[in-house]
């Protein structure tokens, strides 16, 4: 049972969902369930049953982060750089917002990160994903530039995939302006940025323009069926549930059917002579699935790939270091792998 099935079945109808709605929670680290409690103290009304402008207003799992640290006694600082900047960038139609992130450490020319935060192409913002592009560049001692693109549902697909590609297209021309090397590029994202990035890659391939280094797909949604084992076993996890995922398909897509597009079922996509990849999956995340067969459909086609489940943590849990060891090690893994294709290209 796909998208269009799942779709069309009430909760009572539908037999992928748990019996225990709170089944997922067993498997959680005792750092995951601290910030899971802290997401459900902040009180946020279910996104798959509000408006897109309702579900932007709603807490994030960055604010319970936050609010966990506080409750610890730690700073909520965020993390120090050499230099932050807000920037514009060339989007499909016009200028998109962006933001650059110097390492603390290291000297340029700096190797470079193209990064697309998550949201399901309907929710967040750089400001959103702060934690993530902070601690890859100082990590990999890389420029990152977190850009933005449109979202759903006022901008159905495929925008947010075209503004993507544009500004990989605008960063790639303007790496000195960072003062980084354009041979050393990487992409990067999280979640529906995960797909932004993977999109990017395969369609500079195919338009015989310069290919990143190293793709690099934090829970990447890359298929449009929701009917996997995992939607099933995780259909009601926090912080992200199947409920939620039909939703942001349903925003971002002009018609169900556009589920099978490759750009958005990238597991049936051609994934000939891409660059060196790696995959984060959360073990308690209803796109765990997606990530491991992504990563042997890759294999298949004769890309160099590393997937890496991590236990006990559920989707966004990447950037959250200050509170996760899990994200410390996805980070360190995620790093070591980026700057290995760095320092091949150099």
């Amino acid at each position: 049972m796909g998208l269009l099935a799942t779709v069309a079945c009430s909760d009572s109808e539908n037999e992928d969902i748990p019996s225990d709605p709170n089944a997922w929670r067993a498997q959680l680290a005792p750092d995951m369930v601290d910030v899971i409690s802290n997401y459900d103290a902040l009180d946020g009304r279910p996104i798959e049953t509000l408006s897109a402008a309702d579900a932007r207003e709603q807490p994030t799992p960055a604010d319970a982060v936050n609010r966990l640290l506080e409750a610890r006694d730690l700073s909520t600082a965020p993390e120090v750089m050499s230099d932050v900047e807000d920037i514009e960038v060339m989007g499909a139609v016009g200028t998109i917002p962006a933001r650059v992130y110097v390492p603390s450490e290291g000297s340029a020319p700096y190797p470079l990160i193209v990064y697309y935060h998550g949201g399901g192409f309907v929710l967040a913002t750089v400001d959103t994903y702060d934690a993530s592009a902070r601690a890859l560049a100082n990590a990999t001692g890389a420029v990152v530039v977190s850009v933005e693109y449109r979202k759903a549902p006022e901008n159905k697909f495929p925008a947010a995939h075209e503004d993507a590609y544009a500004s990989y297209l605008w960063v790639m021309d303007n790496a000195q302006t960072f003062s980084a090397d354009a041979a050393r590029v990487a992409v990067a994202g999280e979640s529906a940025g995960g797909n932004l990035a993977a999109n990017v890659v395969i369609r500079a391939r195919d338009e015989g323009m310069p290919l990143p280094v190293h793709q690099l797909l934090v829970y990447p949604v890359a298929s449009g069926d929701t009917s996997s084992d995992s939607y099933r076993e995780n259909a009601m996890a926090e912080p992200l549930n199947r409920a939620m995922m039909e939703w942001f398909f349903a925003q971002y897509l002009p018609e169900a059917d556009d589920a099978s597009d490759t750009r958005l079922d990238l597991v049936n996509a051609d994934l000939d002579k891409l660059p060196p990849t790696t995959i984060i999956n959360a073990e308690v995340d209803p796109l765990l699935d997606d990530g491991v067969e992504l990563a042997d459909e890759l294999e298949d086609a004769g890309v160099m790939v590393e997937q890496r489940t991590f236990p006990g943590v559920t989707h966004e849990f990447f950037g959250m270091k200050a509170v996760l060891p899990e994200a410390q090690e996805a980070l360190d893994f995620a790093a070591g792998r980026l700057t290995q294709s760095f320092t091949t290209a150099f």
